[in-house]
């Protein structure tokens, strides 16, 4: 009987071949070099076929948010192309860092990638276009005024022809002075819901990620780094595992620095086997000695007792560059006075302390990488949302120059900040360097969440006076967080909305031997906890309406006021829905977006959370795709609402305690919220924010200060799952 490999992937891809498509099998990604085979680049963005088909080099990776659709959109709208010609195609990272940054950057991350990054991206297509139209003229003999580029055909009176046509001639053609991009008023694709060019992929099952790659001759290895981070392997015993199945070699990882950063290869041991599982089983049972190092004393408790000692007194003072505490609109507050107005008023407010803990990223797809490393060449496949800095830390890995170097863009499993701070492509490469072969190493899912760059934990509190209106004149917000990042101490706190004439932040951190990194709208996502219950509860003691005080305390805030008031105007907004019933809301600044959630939810006897509607009112300045800017929505504040839900990192004795989903719970498909609404709210004045990451933040304070109109009761920490309702 032969074996059977079922797979949803196989069977995807079985089916769609039988129904009639035209892909049978796997292929790796198509990047930019090969990708002209008979078409014309005429830049370093864009190919034309004699077909007219446009391929567009997206130099972003493609982790679920719609690079691959959102960088040809932005490129075809200046371009003039039919969306139905256009092909995305991956940029050859040794191309880009090997010719100056050809692409400009290929970050990937901070909601940049429309927001900072439409003008050069758009200056490509409007290139491309005016030099199609000097190739033109200069055929036809004729001024380039006269020549019209529309939908992919040349013009001039009654003569005519296709780009493609023309991309030969129009590839020599050099312009005197670059095109200006259009404005908003003149697009006739931006702005409009457009499908995302990787569905077909992902969904007939050939798209391919890191985990998919196979290269002949290829073994796998598990690694693994001392489980208390910043510690270091002393010895190990591969003699008790050689002679298991597959087992075929163990590789020290060396760590070159005292103190890695979590870029740099970290000190650790690999097995490699003729297959995953093999290594894997190997070196769970390998005796290995680590030197755990000065975390190994570090707790969730001793942390959150140092952080209770700090906040209760005063904090490094946070000041901008003109003195201010406020980044955009504080502007002549008097951060100096707000300690004797507070000592000195008749109606403090006095907060009690927030906290969120430590979040892993847990991304769908395991960190992987793949590498090939011969005398003269690496090729390596990687997780990551930087493809030219992973090609650039595999060669300083390997001691290469980085025109050797070759990183194949994949797909991504998700990312969410986790692809920027890995080392698993420095691992593939020094192994597949140690043994002479290629070598897939695949993170298990312990060794992901042990090893991944978390979110640091915050706590969180504040201190304010109240006027005769019952608005603040004073008011001092804490943060204590983690001491390797302080800036994350500060994002959505010292630059929020609200404008307090007398306003001080302040900010202290905990010891920590904890990697910390990016995460989903970093800072904000913990900050808005905090700031957004502190205006509840400043609106109520103050006899507000939450809504209203939002409104008095950001007038003159056009993106602000614009959001408030939607939200007002399309919510249904009312705080008193009965017993066990409530309404809240929240709005966080980030990533230059103004975003507003209004949750509505339900208590029962029993204390369960139902989440009945989750309403989403988002400004960015502009939005170019609104059907993938309303799934970025969703995609955001379901990742903030599984985190402020059920996650929460545990440290025991220095450890992760929670490693795996047993422990670590995320939200399944059955917990969604059974509404969520997206409310696009546009100033379009001259300004552009961001869209995957912002409507995380306002997430969880909604849901908080909904469960208090609802309960009376008033959760501070999360998850919420272990509220006392």
């Amino acid at each position: 009987m032969n074996k059977l490999n079922f797979t949803r992937r196989n069977f995807l891809k079985v089916t769609s071949s039988l129904a009639g498509g035209l892909v049978i099998g796997f292929h790796l990604p198509q990047t930019a070099e090969a990708s002209a085979g008979g078409a014309i680049e005429i830049n370093a963005w864009l190919t034309i076929d004699a077909d007219n088909i446009v391929s567009i080099v997206t130099p972003q990776t493609e982790m679920g948010q719609g690079a691959f659709t959102s960088v040809p959109m932005m490129i075809a709208e200046e371009l003039n192309i039919p969306w139905e010609n256009v092909r995305h195609v991956m940029a050859s990272a040794n191309r880009h860092v090997n010719n100056d940054n050809l692409y400009t950057t290929t970050s990937t991350g901070g909601s940049r990638t429309v927001a900072s990054r439409h003008p050069y991206m758009m200056q490509a297509g409007a290139s491309a276009r005016e030099r199609l139209r000097v190739a033109a003229a200069n055929r036809w003999g004729v001024s380039v005024d006269q020549v019209n580029a529309n939908q992919g055909m040349l013009t001039s009176g009654s003569q005519s022809g296709s780009y493609g046509d023309f991309a030969a001639d129009a590839a020599e053609v050099t312009l005197a002075e670059e095109p200006k991009i259009k404005a908003y008023k003149d697009w006739w694709l931006l702005g409009k819901s457009v499908k995302r060019l990787d569905i077909p992929q992902k969904t007939n099952g050939t798209a391919t990620y890191a985990i998919d790659v196979e290269v002949p001759g290829m073994v796998y290895a598990a690694a693994q780094a001392c489980p208390v981070p910043e510690g270091k392997l002393v010895s190990y015993d591969f003699e008790a595992v050689k002679n298991m199945p597959g087992v075929i070699s163990a590789v020290e990882l060396k760590q070159v620095k005292p103190v890695a950063a979590f870029t740099d290869l970290r000190s650790g041991v690999a097995i490699v086997a003729e297959t995953w599982y093999q290594a894997k089983n190997a070196l769970a049972v390998m005796p290995i000695v680590w030197d755990f190092g000065r975390g190994a004393s570090i707790t969730s408790e001793s942390q959150t007792a140092e952080a209770m000692s700090l906040i209760s007194g005063p904090g490094t003072l946070v000041l901008d560059v003109d003195g201010n505490p406020g980044k955009r609109r504080d502007k002549g507050v008097n951060q100096e006075a707000v300690p004797g107005i507070i000592a000195a008023s008749n109606n403090v407010v006095i907060g009690e302390v927030f906290h969120r803990p430590f979040e892993s990223h847990a991304t769908m797809m395991p960190p992987c990488a793949v590498a090939d490393v011969t005398a003269d060449r690496c090729d390596i496949w990687t997780f990551t949302q930087d493809i030219a800095r992973s090609l650039n830390e595999t060669a300083d890995q390997l001691g290469r120059d980085t025109k050797n170097v070759h990183l194949h863009q994949t797909y991504l499993g998700g990312g969410f900040g986790g692809g920027y701070n890995m080392d698993v492509h420095r691992q593939a490469a020094a192994i597949s360097a140690e043994i002479g072969r290629p070598v897939k190493v695949i993170r298990s899912r312990e060794e992901d969440i042990a090893q991944d760059s978390q979110r640091p934990p915050i706590w969180g509190t504040y201190q304010a006076a109240l006027g005769d209106d019952g608005l603040p004149v004073a008011l001092t917000t804490h943060i204590v967080g983690e001491e390797k990042m302080p800036a994350f101490t500060q994002r959505s706190v010292a630059d929020m909305p609200y404008i307090v004439a007398n306003r001080r932040h302040e900010y202290s951190s905990v010891k920590s031997h904890i990697p910390i990194g990016y995460h989903r709208a970093p800072g904000a996502n913990a900050n808005g906890f905090v700031i957004e219950q502190m205006a509840d509860e400043l609106a109520q003691a103050g006899s507000w309406d939450p809504l209203d005080w939002r409104l008095k305390l950001t007038e003159g805030n056009e993106p602000v006021q614009r959001v408030l008031l939607a939200m007002k105007e399309k919510s249904g907004w009312k705080t008193d829905l009965g017993p066990g019933v409530g309404m809240g809301l929240a709005l966080v600044e980030s990533h230059g977006t103004v975003s507003g959630c209004v949750a509505t939810v339900e208590i029962s006897r029993r204390g369960q959370i139902f989440i009945d509607r989750l309403q989403y009112f988002i400004n960015s300045g502009y939005v170019i795709n609104p059907l993938n800017a309303t799934e970025q929505a969703e995609s955001s504040a379901i990742w903030e609402l599984s985190h402020s839900m059920t996650g929460g990192l545990q440290i025991r004795d220095g450890k992760i305690a929670n490693t795996n989903f047993d422990s670590y719970t995320m939200m399944r498909m059955a917990d969604t919220p059974p509404k969520i609404e997206v409310h696009l709210e546009m100033s379009e004045d001259q300004w552009w924010g961001g869209l995957g990451e912002p409507t995380g933040p306002p997430t969880p304070p909604a849901i908080a200060n909904a469960i208090f109109y609802a309960t009376g009761k008033r959760i501070r920490s999360t998850p919420f799952s272990k509220a006392n309702l």
